[in-house]
């Protein structure tokens, strides 16, 4: 099998979906992970989770690349610092690259093999790279977790300025209107994914060291005061359907449409604007949660 060479850009550390979307990438072996590059706020921070969760995995041979780091507000939480208080980067087996945005270049301009890009995050270190390397876009694709149009998790038909837009809606209107391959959930779809009942307990319960991994982060997740309404399984688990898309698409219904992002984070279906592939409907939702289980288990 000719694995696709992937970049996880992530903002880890904040919601809990993407240590499982993480975990989920590293099972998938449609997928050859390459390198992860933390985005949004503390950057530092965020590449602890990664780092660690990657050396536990035993794929130290990924590398880490702190992101452009930004100011957090005084409310901005860390709700998985317990997981990592004892954790020092410097001593992570693998590289961990300062300049996050290089490093995500350099992996791209040197692949014998077009990148996918996996953004799982707002995306102000996609739009560094490509001002600084706009060949990027000739050499890589895009998929990403952003956007809404017919509905969100917030409630039916409701459509909502999506965080992962919202928070950077320069950075998501660059990313879209690069000429890459492009391919998004928006909450339509990735906003209905939780594992309830028996789905979450054979992660809960299982002795693969990775779900257990992702089972204590979730814990320390929900103990910081995170999740409280989720008492029957898991949260939303959104950004584990953009690493679905990486590698296939036969659950979903797809529909390529012009999509502009507004300055206001919202994402609009306008004529002229830049073609995206959009997630918009499942077919069987459950056939992926239980191949996200599946993988999420394998080692046990």
């Amino acid at each position: 099998m000719n694995k696709i060479p992937v970049i996880l850009d992530t903002d880890i550390g904040s919601d809990i979906d993407d240590t499982w979307a993480l975990a989920f990438l590293l099972r998938c072996p449609e997928l050859d992970l390459k390198l992860v590059t933390t985005s949004r706020g503390n950057t530092r921070h965020r590449a602890h989770i990664a780092a660690k969760l990657l050396e536990r995995a035993g794929r130290s041979d990924v590398q880490v690349g702190i992101g452009l780091p930004q100011e957090l507000r005084k409310d901005d939480p860390y709700p998985q610092s317990k997981w990592v208080e004892d954790y020092d980067l410097a001593k992570y087996p693998g590289t961990v690259r300062e300049d996050g945005v290089g490093a995500l270049v350099d992996v791209i301009m040197n692949s014998p093999a077009p990148v996918t890009l996996c953004a799982i995050g707002p995306v102000p270190n996609i739009k560094a790279a490509l001002e600084r390397e706009p060949r990027i876009a000739e050499r890589a694709r895009f998929v990403g977790m952003h956007g809404s149009f017919n509905w969100s998790h917030h409630g039916e038909g409701q459509q909502i300025a999506e965080w992962n837009v919202r928070a950077e809606p320069p950075a998501c209107q660059t990313a879209f209107a690069a000429p890459w391959d492009k391919t998004i959930t928006p909450l339509d779809t990735c906003g209905r994914v939780r594992l309830i009942g028996e789905k979450y307990a054979a992660v809960a319960d299982s002795n693969d060291p990775l779900a257990r991994d992702v089972i204590e982060n979730y814990r320390v997740w929900k103990e910081f005061g995170h999740g409280k309404e989720w008492t029957d399984g898991s949260s939303i688990l959104f950004d584990t359907v953009a690493v679905y898309l990486c590698f296939a698409n036969e659950l979903l219904e797809m529909k390529k449409q012009p999509v502009r992002v507004d300055d206001e984070g919202f994402t609009r279906v306008e004529e002229g604007a830049p073609e995206v592939n959009c997630a918009m409907a499942w077919k069987d939702l459950s056939a992926f949660e239980d191949l996200l289980v599946e993988r999420l288990t394998a080692g046990a």
